[in-house]
Parts: structure tokens; C-alpha cells; sequence
């Protein structure tokens, strides 16, 4: 490498999540393993949803397009991974660890907002049943995923182009096993004010608005459920949107946790280590509980296997 006080470096160090050889074997096989059952659990939710024409509705078409950020997102960070603890080399270029950052905002984004989408499906569901198939028009639904898509991008090429013009003097060691804007960032040796407070903003704005319109479409859910006199008519509406809230709790809990944890620690290791939930263990989950708790998801998996 060549450290300099201005922009000329060839790349950064991955410290990873432990620099200890005995447990680079069991690491490589965990990540690995929790990978390959990611990319298949989430390719299958695509391939049964796709094949299924009973499926062809607004929900399961957000659910693919979930599924397809969560493969993207976590093959932004554990492949690299997986290769450095199989080399046994720490090393990531610069223009590697900037396109593996920009990717990483990018779909982080756009499971936020395909998961705001996801909701807002499920309140027009509940709540204007009988308007549903003309406010929730495949149009419309293109148009919603198309906007996600275009928001997040901008999001990422911003974050992403303002470390470019950052200098990085000679500590260049990332303690993570993926280069984290935040970590980025620490490392350069000049002013990063307008970086941090670009990163905050981005961070309140794309996880508070998202967060909100979830909170209200659910309120006015929860409203709608209360007014159903029956308690099968209850449990039914309830159900339609049990796997969905399912997987915001977990994608939003694991977040914050990692934010607390990082916060109350200031270690960056034991941040590291707590993020380790947010990328890998949430994507993972997720196609589980829309499989089982979704009988639809379940019939069409069970047709599609049976092929």
C-alpha cells in the first residue's frame, strides 16, 4: 500500500470480526453456511412466487422484490469475507471497499423502503378492501418499487462519491469484515464534518420516514381490525399482515440493537460483531417466516418443489 497524506492508496485492511487463527475455520463455515441458506431460502421464495399464477398479486410482488434486495445485500459483504478468511488476507482495494460500500447503502436502503411499500399494501388491503385492485394497479406497484429503487440509489452515489474526495493518511485498518461508511470515514486524516453530517441525515431522514409511514399505516391497520366485529374476521385481516410486521420487528430491532450496541460500547469490534445480525442473520430469516407463516407461500413452495 502506499499510505501518503492524499487520495494515492491501493486499499484497506478487513480486520474482521475476530484475529484469532483458531476460529477463521469456524467463522468460514458459519458465514458460509447462513450464505447459502440466505441466496437459496430467498431464491426460492422468488422462483415459487413467480411460478404461481394465484400469486401474481401486489404483496407477493413486494415480497420478491424483498428478496431480491435481502440476496443482493448480503452478497455485498460475506463473499469478500469469506474469501480474505480462505486466503487468509485481510486486504481489500480502494475501489473494492467503495463499491462494496455503495452497494451495501444501497440495498440497506431499499429493503427500508420496500418494507414501507409492504406495509402501505397491506393498510389499502385492510382498510379499502374494496378499493384495493384499482388503487393497488400493477402500475402503481411498478411505480412504488421504481421509486424505492431510484431514492436509494441517489442515497448510496451521494454518501459514496463524498469519501472519494477524503484523503487517508497511513492507518488504514477497517475493524469490520465489510467496509461500514462509518468506519470509512474514521480513517481519514482530514476535516469529516460535512461527511458526518451528511451520514446522520441520511441515517434520520431514510430510517425516520420509512419508520413512520410503517407506525401510521399500522395504526390505522390496528383501527380497522378493532372494527371487525367477528373474532374470525379479525384473526383473518390480522393474519394477512402478521409475517410482514414479523419481519419489520426483526429488521428494526436488530438495527437498533446494533446502534445501541455500538453506542454503549464504543468498541468497534463489539460493533462489528452486533452488525453481524443486521446483515446476515436478518436477510436470512426472513424468507423462514413469510414460508412459515404463509400458507400461500407454503402451497406454492410445496408445487414448486414438487416439480
Amino acid at each position: 500500500m502506499k499510505p501518503g497524506n492524499g487520495t494515492q492508496i491501493s486499499g484497506f485492511l478487513l480486520l474482521g470480526l475476530s484475529e484469532e487463527p483458531e476460529l477463521q475455520p469456524l467463522l468460514f463455515g458459519l458465514f458460509l453456511s447462513m450464505y447459502l441458506v440466505t441466496v437459496l431460502g430467498n431464491l426460492l421464495i422468488i422462483l415459487a412466487v413467480s411460478s404461481d399464477s394465484r400469486l401474481h398479486t401486489p404483496m407477493y410482488f413486494f415480497l420478491c422484490n424483498l428478496s431480491l434486495a435481502d440476496i443482493c445485500f448480503t452478497s455485498t459483504t460475506v463473499p469478500k469475507m469469506l474469501v480474505n478468511i480462505q486466503t487468509q488476507s485481510k486486504a481489500i482495494t480502494y475501489a473494492g471497499c467503495i463499491t462494496q460500500m455503495y452497494f451495501y447503502i444501497h440495498f440497506a436502503a431499499l429493503d427500508d423502503f420496500i418494507l414501507t411499500v409492504m406495509a402501505y399494501d397491506r393498510h389499502v388491503a385492510i382498510c379499502h378492501p374494496l378499493h384495493y385492485i384499482v388503487i393497488m394497479n400493477p402500475r402503481f406497484c411498478g411505480r412504488l418499487v421504481l421509486v424505492s429503487w431510484i431514492m436509494s440509489v441517489l442515497n448510496s452515489l451521494i454518501e459514496s462519491l463524498m469519501v472519494l474526495d477524503l484523503p487517508f493518511c497511513s492507518d488504514l485498518e477497517i475493524p469490520h469484515f465489510f467496509c461500514e461508511l462509518k468506519q470509512v470515514v474514521q480513517l481519514a486524516c482530514s476535516d469529516t464534518f460535512l461527511n458526518d453530517m451528511v451520514m446522520y441525515f441520511s441515517a434520520g431522514l431514510l430510517g425516520g420516514c420509512p419508520l413512520a409511514g410503517i407506525l401510521y399505516s399500522y395504526s390505522k391497520i390496528v383501527s380497522s381490525i378493532c372494527a371487525i366485529s367477528s373474532a374470525q374476521g379479525k384473526y383473518k385481516a390480522f393474519s394477512t399482515c402478521a409475517s410482514h410486521l414479523s419481519v419489520v420487528s426483526l429488521f428494526y430491532g436488530t438495527s437498533l440493537g446494533v446502534y445501541l450496541s455500538s453506542a454503549s460500547t464504543h468498541s468497534s469490534q463489539s460493533s462489528a460483531t452486533a452488525s453481524v445480525m443486521y446483515t446476515v442473520v436478518t436477510p436470512m430469516l426472513n424468507p423462514f417466516i413469510y414460508s412459515l407463516r404463509n400458507r400461500d407461500i407454503k402451497g406454492a413452495l410445496e408445487r414448486f418443489l414438487g416439480r
